[in-house]
Order: C-alpha cells, then structure tokens, then sequence
C-alpha cells in the first residue's frame, strides 16, 4: 500500500495530532487518508469508497480533532461539534478508543459514547457532565434526540457527521433512524460518508445528505475489492468431514496465532464454539454474537489484548473491527451476502499487514467460488486436504458424548441445525446455494446429531446416510438439577396425556417452514393495511357526511331565523296583531 508522510499534507496538523500519531506508529498515511484530509479540512463534503483495513478511521478523526481545533470560540463545556455514527457497539467503541488517544493532549476537548447497554437515564448523566464530540450507534444517538430535549440545543453548533460503515448502516435496516438523527442536526454542516463497498442505498443518502460531496474511490489495484496481502483460499469438503478438516487445519497451523471463525447464525456459534473448545484445549475458544448484549464487548475485549485465541463469531464481527494480528479469518459457511465475504475477509491483512483467509465449501456449493471472482473481483486459490480418520472419529465421538452428558448441549445441537438450515434457505445466493442439492443427513451427521430434527424442511427428503447412535433421547438429563426436574415433570404429563405441556394458555402451534410462515405473514399484514384504508375511508366518509349534514342544519336555522325577523318587522310596523304574532311563533 503506498504511503506518504503526515507532513507533507498542505494543510500543517496541530501538533497534539501529530504527537499521538507518532506515539501509535502512524507513521505515514494511507492513500484514502491522503486524499480525505485534506477534502474535509478545506470544507467539503466526502464519500469515500476504500477497502477495509485500509486506514479509514484515522481519515475522519484527524480532520475532525483539526476542524474543532481551529475554531476562533472555544467550546462550551455543553456544545456538541462532532458526531460519529458507527453500525455496531464494538466499532463505535474502537473509534472511541483511539479518539481517547487523540483527546489525552487535547484536554479542552471530551467525547462521550452512546452505545446502549445502559439506561438512557445514565447516558444523559454522562452528557451533562461535559459533551464535544459524540461517538454513537444510531438506535442510541436516536433515543437520546428523541427523548433528551436538552440535547437539542447542543448539536446546533454542528460541525462535522461523521456515518462510518454506511453502508452498513443502511444494510441493518438504520434509514428510518439516520433520517430521525438528521433532522435534529443543522443543514450547515459538513458530513463524511465512508464505506468499503457502494450500494444503491448508499448512492441516495449521498444525494439526499450531502451537498456536492466529493467521491473518493480508493483501490489497491485495478478490479480488486481486497488488499493486495490478503492471501484468499477455498477448500472443498464433505459435509460430515467439515469440522474435522477444520480442526486438522487449525492444529497444523498452530496453537500460537489467532483465528477468527466465522458462522451463519448465532445458535451455530454457541454450539460449535463449546464443541472445538473440547477438541482444542490448549487454545482459547471465544465465541461472539449479536444477541450476547452486554457480554459482547468483554468477550471483544478479552481477544483483541489476548497473544493467541480463536473468536467464533457472526457477521456482527466482520466490519471496521480492527484486532491487531489475526492471521487467519476461516469462513466456515459462506456469509449471507456477497459484500460480506470481502468485509469478514478484511478482519485481517490490515494498514499493509499480511493476513490469509479460508473459505469452506460443500461439493454443491462450488460455483461460489466463481459467483465472488464476478461479483466482488476476488480471486479464491484452491487447498487440497483430506480428513484424516482419526480426528473425524474423535470429532464425532466428543459432539455425541457432549449432548448426551447434557441435554443443554444437544438442544444446542439442534437449534443449531435447525437455525443454518433456515438461513440457508433464505441465502442471498439461493439460485447457486441451493438446500435442496445437499446430503442433510450427511450434514446432520456434520453437526454430530444424535438424531434427526422434526422440521418440515425435512419433510420428503432422503436422510438415509444420517447414522444416529440407538439410544432413547428421553433419557439424556441436564446437568442443572432445576432444569432436570422441570423437564421430569413436563415428560411425566406427557407420557399419561399424549400432549406436551406448554407455558402458553394454547397449544403450540405446529411448525412451518419459514417461507410458508412469511407469505402467511405477508397476507396477514396485507388484510390489516386493506382494513385500515376501509376504516380510514369510512372516517372520511362520516366527517363529509357531517360536514353536509352540519351544513344543512346551519341553513335550515339561518332560513327560520329570517323568517323571525320578518315577523318582527310586521308586528313593528303594526301589519300584523299581536295574536297573529304569537299564533306564528307557536306561543
């Protein structure tokens, strides 16, 4: 990656920047930090496009801390110049970090992070205490505008929107909140929108959002999506041989390293990561995913300052985040969509580092390999291993005697089957990714099943090559004692009544397979919108009709009022009697 000094940008940096710069080993920038410096130090608005780990936090935060630097008036204690909107809490709390770096020599400067977590109660408390630059998930960041009015008037002085991972952004369904955040915000202001991929939606935030942006593309070389280091490679496996062709690969390799694993779903990660922590105990085994919470971060924390470890994880993992000298990204199925595989990529061989990566893939999904050099301009190099029979016997031995030691393992088991199934059903790739060309009994077999999951994805396939140990389910007992006893009770009521019991009032509905459940859904949500613009309709109809109605009524007592007059009028003028008077007004 071709780099150039900090100093022989136009524009010279204050030397706090400079300083912490050279205190982290920056020595030199990057191409997309050469060319976004300077764009928004001059004033303009920028996109920029550059693929990941290519330096894009350092292109904000130096202009940023510059930006606020220079203003004449120094900043209220309250006065928010700066806000950063990041798609996950583990980013945002990265950016956070290396802003804190910056911030030691900068006093007069505080930042807070909005991530969630905590109640909006003590995030305001922290906001009161001092605020000039924001560093935000938009979940937060919206919550906070929308319910903390004395914010408002902090965010006028806005100088600079930062969105990193805006197309991330978009892709986890923030529009709705960005535009709530935006409305808060002055219209004068500069914005910078980074990205590692374009997208359509990110093409119209860019002409909504910002004025005359400056797009900056920034590629390693011509028709390529990742950095130039990057080693990427694809292995070609059975499914039932999977985990141990990984295991085999990983023991090769070496225990002294780290490893980032990365699955479809998070029922596969909380499984698998107990199971390879049993095949592998001289490494550390942490698993990571979006529906962890509060826990996520200490679990991040824990391998980005550990010297070795392996981080099973989602796609909540696979952007921005930087760990320093991870050596092998292994993508054990293939992420839901086709920009993701660069993203999961990019975790490692970051800022010129050199980094490999391994994509596992069945017999049937082989034409993947040729869908990513098309869609993404990646190039797969292909490894060649085989099992070795000792380890998929252990590794088939260890899942079994895991779930039948706990039953809490072999519902995970379970869900996780059941969990990669229906995501693979719904796979952004579907026409070359399909369910139906897979052995499912040789993939339960993958998953070490101790039998076949009743599911209607399974109705009328062949699973004659899933090979279950005869052993009565039934009889396999948490270890948690409270948990058995529990379950004794239900599977007592069950065995006398044929039903087993529910928490719930009714029975549990049978299950459907997830297509028939969203068209079932889809129709439901159609009938409520039709009954809606009904009900709507009839409403309007109703104020017309009474508007008419009311209209009449004002009429008819106009008219009878002129006709009261004019009978007063007679009576005055003596053309009528009194008796006449009162015969006409019914007295």
């Amino acid at each position: 990656m071709k780099t150039q000094a900090w100093e022989e940008l136009d524009v010279r940096l204050s030397d706090s920047v400079l300083k912490t710069l050279k205190k982290l080993k920056f020595v030199n920038m990057t191409p997309v930090q050469a060319a976004c410096i300077p764009l928004l130090l001059s004033g303009k608005d920028v996109a920029a496009e550059a693929v990941t780990g290519s330096g894009k936090t350092l292109a904000f935060l130096v202009p940023l801390l510059e930006i606020l630097q220079k203003r004449p008036e120094k900043w209220k204690t309250m006065e928010v110049g700066a806000i950063v909107i990041s798609p996950t809490r583990e980013l945002a709390t990265q950016i956070s970090e290396i802003l804190g770096e910056f911030l030691k020599r900068i006093p007069s400067l505080k930042q807070v992070l909005l991530v969630g977590g905590v109640t909006l109660q003590e995030d305001a408390e922290k906001l009161k205490k001092g605020v000039n630059i924001i560093v935000a998930t938009p979940g937060r960041l919206e919550d906070i505008l929308s319910n903390c009015t004395s914010i408002h008037l902090c965010v006028k002085s806005l100088e600079l929107l930062v969105l990193d991972e805006a197309d991330r952004l978009l892709d986890l369904g923030f529009s709705t909140s960005l535009d709530s955040i935006l409305s808060y915000l002055p219209r004068l202001r500069r914005t910078g929108l980074f990205s590692a991929t374009q997208t359509k939606e990110l093409q119209q935030l860019i002409r909504a959002g910002l004025r005359n942006p400056a797009l900056i593309v920034v590629k390693e070389k011509s028709n390529v999506s990742t950095p130039v280091n990057l080693n990427n490679n694809y292995i070609i496996v059975q499914p039932e041989y999977k985990l141990s062709i990984m295991i085999d690969f990983i023991r090769s390799k070496g225990f002294q390293t780290k490893y980032m694993i990365f699955l479809s779903t998070c029922a596969c990660v909380d499984y698998f990561s107990q199971i390879i922590q049993t095949l592998l105990p001289s490494i550390n085994v942490l698993a990571l995913h979006g529906k962890m919470k509060s826990k996520r971060y200490k679990v991040f924390d824990q391998f980005r300052n550990a010297k070795s470890g392996i981080l099973i994880c989602t796609d909540v993992m696979a952007r921005g985040i930087d760990i320093s000298e991870v050596n092998w990204v292994l993508q054990y199925d293939p992420p839901s969509t086709a920009s993701c595989f660069v993203h999961r990529c990019g975790r490692t061989a970051r800022i010129g580092n050199e980094g490999n990566a391994l994509l596992f893939l069945l017999e049937t999904e082989d034409a993947y390999v040729d869908f990513i050099k098309r869609n993404q301009k990646v190039e797969l190099h292909r490894i060649e291993k085989e099992p070795t029979k000792n380890t998929v016997e252990e590794s088939l031995r260890y899942m079994r005697d895991l779930q039948q030691k706990d039953r809490l393992i072999f519902d995970k088991a379970n869900r996780a089957f059941v969990s990669y199934i229906q995501a693979y059903n719904k796979h952004e790739c579907n026409l070359i990714l399909r369910l139906k060309d897979i052995d499912l009994g040789k993939l339960a077999m993958g998953f070490g099943l101790l039998r076949m999951p009743k599911m209607p994805e399974l109705k009328g396939r062949d699973v004659s090559s899933f090979n279950g140990p005869k052993i009565d389910v039934n009889t396999i007992a948490y270890a948690n004692k409270q948990r058995e006893s529990h379950r004794i009770e239900k599977l007592t009521k069950y065995q006398s009544t044929g039903v087993w019991p529910s928490n719930r009032k009714h029975r549990q509905k049978q299950t459907e397979a997830w297509s028939e459940a969203k068209k079932r859904k889809l129709e439901k949500q159609e009938k409520q919108s039709k009954r809606k613009e009904k009900k709507k309709l009839k409403q309007q109809l109703s104020t017309v009709s009474g508007k008419k109605k009311r209209k009449r009524i004002n009429e008819e007592d106009l008219e009878e009022l002129a006709k009261d007059i004019a009978l007063m009028k007679k009576l005055k003028k003596k053309k009528i009697t009194q008796e006449e008077f009162d015969t006409a007004f019914g007295i």
